[in-house]
């Protein structure tokens, strides 16, 4: 069984034994993890990448940057209970107080590995491999580096972010600690012999998870091939993330008029027994006497119903806490949560794939992202291949010095021109693709 005081550290991947506190102008470890993030050029470029409607327009709605900065501040919300439970239960670890901290930092980078244009970016690069010029690459690829591009996850991609040593940068990548970057990996085994798209590291990053399992002693399933068992903080980031992209897509949705005023309040409040919680239904009445606008009404809603959701995986979390610290339990938090919020999450569920993730905005949106990622990856991959042909070496100097290191084999290769286009902004993406294809030519005013 896995145990707390072994499951929390504070060493750092890459780098020398961390300094005393004092020497930290009382920044704890994990607070430095999230800082590190909240600074990062990769954080920032989440502010111009889809989270599912299109960017910009007149309405404002979520990205993944903000996006990701509300999954931070529910995870701590979830990371701050368990913590005082552990507490109160006689954990003997100093550091279960900063469980709250870890789990916001790893929420933060959850999704800094996905590239532009939303899930669809995932899928358009999977695809290339699997139905487009990359098929070619199958003979020269070893199986497991294969599966790599053809299951092509941005979970397992932050984590190579967030870790890997890119041309000129230094040792651990991010250098966060061993805990914090635990917390990321949802799916912590390879790709290989999966069935379905998600897992946790590339082959370029085995070694590093290997070390970090074996640092926090999380408990190992499989070794051919390599799985372990999920990291208990794991459980909390996922929460926050499945509490927070529905609820929000449902706001959005919302403020674009794709679902009335009345549907979405209705959604909200089926959360709600009218006779169990007729007290807190009273109070939501009496705001609503003073809150007219219909976007504040469906903002409270949606806080309390977060708050609700909260609460609710938190128990989830202790009656299956023994079978997490055990590697057994397999499912989400949220899938567990029973009676009314249950039956409201399906609600949502089914009326988002049906109102939201098929509207036509949406939809407009996946097939021109498939197809500026599908384009970018054939002209960057058979330029990085065959260097000495055509215009090759000048679409290479298009690329970072960072993603330019002295690549031996093609899988590596290729990595760095996924590396580059996964780190794209949409509106980047968007531009190198009508320079590549001649639509548009710069300008130098």
């Amino acid at each position: 069984m896995m145990n707390w005081t072994e499951l929390i550290s504070s060493r750092r991947l890459g780098t020398k034994p961390a300094l005393k506190q004092t020497e930290l102008y009382n920044r704890t470890q994990f607070q430095r993890d999230y800082d590190r993030m909240i600074f990062s050029s990769p954080f920032r470029r989440m502010q111009n990448k889809t989270q599912v409607f299109p960017l910009p327009g007149s309405i404002f709605v979520h990205n993944r940057l903000t996006h990701s900065l509300e999954v931070a501040s529910v995870g701590r919300s979830l990371g701050n209970i368990l913590s005082e439970k552990l507490q109160d239960s006689g954990e003997s670890n100093p550091l279960i107080t900063e469980l709250g901290a870890v789990v916001s930092a790893a929420c933060l980078a959850h999704d800094m590995g996905n590239p532009p244009f939303g899930h669809a970016g995932e899928e358009a690069i999977s695809s290339y491999f699997r139905n487009g010029k990359g098929q070619n690459l199958q003979l020269v690829l070893q199986p497991e580096e294969w599966n790599d591009f053809v299951f092509f996850d941005g979970n397992a991609n932050a984590f190579r972010l967030l870790s890997h040593q890119f041309n000129g940068r230094r040792a651990g990548g991010f250098a966060l600690t061993y805990t914090t970057l635990a917390s990321i990996v949802k799916y912590p085994f390879e790709s290989v012999g999966i069935k379905k798209s998600k897992f946790g590291f590339f082959q370029s990053e085995k070694n590093i998870y290997q070390e970090i399992a074996l640092e926090l002693n999380i408990k190992q399933l499989d070794s051919e091939p390599l799985r372990f068992a999920r990291y208990p903080l794991v459980f909390l980031v996922e929460a926050a993330d499945d509490i927070c992209y529905q609820l929000m897509d449902l706001e959005d949705a919302h403020k674009l008029g794709i679902l009335t005023y009345e549907q979405t309040k209705a959604l909200f409040l089926n959360f709600y027994d009218p006779k169990a919680d007729a007290d807190l239904l009273a109070r939501i009445e009496d705001t609503f006497r003073e809150v007219l606008d219909h976007n504040e009404r469906i903002a409270y809603l949606r806080a309390g119903v977060i708050n609700k959701l909260v609460h609710e995986c938190m128990a989830v979390f202790e009656d299956k806490r023994e079978e997490i610290m055990n590697g057994t339990f397999q499912k989400s938090l949220i899938s567990q949560v029973q009676g009314l919020s249950k039956i409201a999450m399906n609600e949502i569920e089914a009326l988002s794939i049906e109102k939201i993730y098929k509207h036509r905005s949406v939809v407009e949106v996946e097939i021109s992202g498939h197809q500026i990622i599908g384009t970018l990856l054939e002209s960057l991959i058979e330029a990085i291949l065959a260097p000495d042909q055509g215009y090759a070496k000048r679409l290479i100097s298009l690329m970072p010095v960072q993603y330019r290191g002295d690549h031996q084999t093609t899988y590596e290769k290729v990595q760095s021109v996924i590396d580059f286009v996964s780190g794209m902004t949409d509106l980047y993406a968007l531009d190198l693709f009508r320079k590549i294809k001649g639509i548009n030519l710069p300008s130098l005013g």
